[in-house]
C-alpha cells in the first residue's frame, strides 16, 4: 500500500516543477505582447519566490490543521487556477497579483510532500521524488516550444499547464484513501502527533541554524549556476549561445542523474558519506572555473557542480526526522523550504547586481563563496548534531 501511494506521490510532485520553468519559457512572448520592459520578469520572479517563502513558514500549521492530502490537493488546485489566470491577464499589474497565489501554492506543496516522505519513507525514496521534480520542470519548456511555434501563442501554453495541474489535483483526490492506509517507514500502524512549533522556538536550536544555512547555500548555488552559467560562458568565455545551452542541459542532467545514483547509493552508504563525496565533486567544478582552462572545460565545470550538488537537498531533507525528531519534522521542513527559497530569492538577483557593477567574470568567485559557506555550515551542523548524539554519517 505504501509503495502504491509513493507512485501517486511521484506523479503529484511533478506539479511542483511544472510552474517553475513557465515564466522563463513564456516571458520572451509575454513582454512583447504586453509592451513592458524585458527586465520586469525579475519582479514577477521575486513576487513568486516571496509568496513561496511565506507559504513555507505557515505550511506546518496548515498541514496540522487540514492534513497533508487536503493541503496538497488545495495547493495543486490553487496553482492550476493561478496558471489559468496568468494566461488570461492583459496587464502587467495583473500578473503581479496572480504571482502571489502561484508562489503560495508551490510553497505549500513543497513543504507538505517533503514532510510526508521524510517521515514515512527512506532517503532512497526522497532522491527519487526529487528526480520527478525535474520531470515537471522539463515538461513546461516543451509545452511552450509547441504553442509558441504555432502562432507565438503563450496563452495556450498556460492553459495546457492549467489542465496538467487540475489533473494532478484530481489524482490527489483519488489517492485520498491510500494516504489514510499507508504506514510509516518504521511500519508503525499508529500515526504520530506532529508538533506545531513556532519559528521562535525552532530558532533557539543551533543545529537547525547551521542546517538552514546549508539549504540556503545549496539552493543559492544551484539556481545561480542555472540562471547565470550560460551568460558567463557566452560573455566571458566567448562560447556561442547554442553551445552554452548544451552545457546548461548537461548541468540539469547532472543534477537529475546524481539524484538517481544517490537513490541507489543510499542503500549502502550514509547520507553524510554521499554529501561529502558530492561536496568533493562540486569543489572540483568550482575550482576548475578559476583555472586557465579551455572554455569547453569551463562548461563541463557546470556539469560537475550539478553532479555534486544535486543530492544535497533530498538527502538533507531525509535526515530531518533523525536529526530533529520525527514529531518535529513537519515544522522543521517548513522552515527548511523557506530558507531554500530565500536562497533562490536572493542569490541570482544579487549576482546580477554584481555582474552589472563589475562583469560576469565574477561568476567563479560568487559560486566559490556559496560553496565555501555550504561546506562550513555542513561541518558546523555535524558538530552540533554530535553533541546531541546524532550524526549525518549514520545510515538510516
Amino acid at each position: 500500500m505504501a509503495t502504491l501511494l509513493f507512485v501517486f506521490i511521484l506523479f503529484i510532485y511533478i506539479g511542483l516543477g511544472v510552474p517553475d520553468s513557465a515564466l522563463g519559457s513564456a516571458w520572451p512572448a509575454i513582454y512583447l505582447e504586453l509592451g513592458v520592459n524585458v527586465g520586469l520578469n525579475s519582479l514577477l520572479s521575486f513576487l513568486i519566490s516571496l509568496a513561496t517563502v511565506t507559504a513555507s513558514f505557515f505550511a506546518s500549521k496548515l498541514i496540522n490543521k487540514l492534513g497533508t492530502p487536503t493541503v496538497t490537493a488545495l495547493s495543486l488546485a490553487l496553482t492550476g487556477v493561478a496558471l489559468f489566470l496568468f494566461g488570461k491577464a492583459n496587464y502587467f499589474w495583473a500578473l503581479c497579483l496572480i504571482a502571489l497565489p502561484l508562489g503560495f501554492g508551490a510553497g505549500a506543496i513543497d513543504a507538505a510532500i517533503n514532510g510526508f516522505v521524510a517521515t514515512r519513507y527512506n532517503s532512497s525514496h526522497m532522491n527519487i521524488l526529487h528526480c520527478f521534480y525535474g520531470v515537471g520542470v522539463s515538461i513546461t519548456p516543451y509545452v511552450f516550444s509547441l504553442t509558441l511555434a504555432s502562432d507565438n501563442d503563450w496563452r495556450t501554453g498556460y492553459f495546457v499547464l492549467f489542465i496538467i495541474l487540475i489533473f494532478l489535483a484530481l489524482l490527489m483526490l483519488i489517492s485520498f484513501p491510500l494516504w489514510k492506509k499507508t504506514t510509516s517507514k518504521t511500519q508503525d500502524e499508529e500515526d504520530f502527533k506532529s508538533n506545531d512549533l513556532s519559528f521562535k522556538q525552532l530558532f533557539k536550536t543551533f543545529a537547525l541554524k547551521s542546517n538552514w544555512l546549508i539549504f540556503f547555500t545549496t539552493c543559492a548555488l544551484e539556481f545561480t549556476v542555472g540562471a547565470w552559467g550560460c551568460t558567463y560562458l557566452v560573455t566571458t568565455q566567448g562560447l556561442p549561445e547554442s553551445t552554452s545551452a548544451i552545457y546548461l542541459t548537461l548541468y540539469y542532467a547532472g543534477i537529475t542523474g546524481s539524484r538517481v545514483a544517490s537513490a541507489f547509493l543510499c542503500r549502502k552508504f550514509s547520507c553524510g558519506n554521499i554529501l561529502s563525496f558530492g561536496f568533493a565533486v562540486t569543489g572540483a567544478g568550482v575550482l576548475l572555473a578559476f583555472l586557465p582552462v579551455p572554455p569547453a572545460i569551463k562548461g563541463l565545470c557546470m556539469m560537475l557542480v550539478g553532479l555534486g550538488n544535486g543530492p544535497t537537498f533530498p538527502n538533507l531533507i531525509s535526515l530531518t526526522p533523525t536529526s530533529f525528531g520525527r514529531e518535529n519534522s513537519q515544522a522543521v521542513i517548513g522552515t527548511q523550504m523557506a530558507f531554500c527559497n530565500m536562497g533562490i530569492l536572493i542569490a541570482p538577483p544579487l549576482f546580477g547586481v554584481f555582474a552589472g557593477l563589475i562583469s560576469t567574470a565574477i561568476y567563479p568567485a560568487f559560486t566559490a563563496v556559496c560553496f565555501v559557506l555550504m561546506v562550513v555550515s555542513f561541518i558546523l551542523h555535524q558538530k552540533s548534531l554530535k553533541k546531541k548524539g546524532c550524526s549525518l554519517f549514520k545510515k538510516i
